[in-house]
């Protein structure tokens, strides 16, 4: 009952209590590197010509892990809920994310009161959707590119009634 055949899943993945742990460890990681990049920029611009080597060495190794953290804490929850959200509807549908943007959103916030969390889960939420629209309509617009057209008529047929069959 726990394996959800036949409900259309995307079974391509790990199965939902480890997608989490997988989400998290790529987010994490995607939060490091590009933080590692970002202060390393920063460090290096911020620091005395003499030394910006060790200015951008020092500034990756303080903020980098706390962005790859981050990043990890915000992907590892959002898959928690979205896990959740999709073992609750039993469809896969880009509700799915938008609801488990919503959540991870307002946890997030919870720390600031009320206000902050409606404040939070509308703004992941839409940005959720955003992503989500976005991905389908790159979709729709791939799937067009490769649709199959007609070959169009051989000269001579398709003009006036001559070559059709009356019904």
């Amino acid at each position: 009952m726990g394996d959800h055949e036949g409900h259309g899943l995307d079974h391509s993945r790990d199965p939902c209590p480890w997608v989490a742990l997988s989400d998290f460890g790529g987010a994490f990681s995607m939060g490091a590197i590009g933080g590692a990049v970002w202060h390393g920029i920063k460090g290096f611009r911020n620091s005395p010509y003499n030394e910006r080597l060790v200015g951008s060495l020092t500034a990756i190794k303080a903020r980098a892990p706390v962005l790859g953290g981050n990043f990890g804490v915000w992907g590892g929850l959002f898959s928690t809920f979205d896990c959740a959200v999709k073992g609750v509807r039993r469809k896969e549908d880009p509700w799915n994310a938008i609801i488990a943007g919503f959540f991870t959103g307002g946890s997030l916030a919870v720390r600031g009161g009320p206000r902050a969390i409606r404040n939070g889960a509308i703004g992941c939420a839409i940005l959720l959707a955003v992503i989500e629209g976005v991905g389908i309509g790159f979709q729709r617009m791939m799937a067009e590119n490769t649709r199959l057209q007609l070959p169009p008529p051989p000269p001579g047929q398709g003009e006036g009634s001559e070559g059709r069959i009356a019904a």
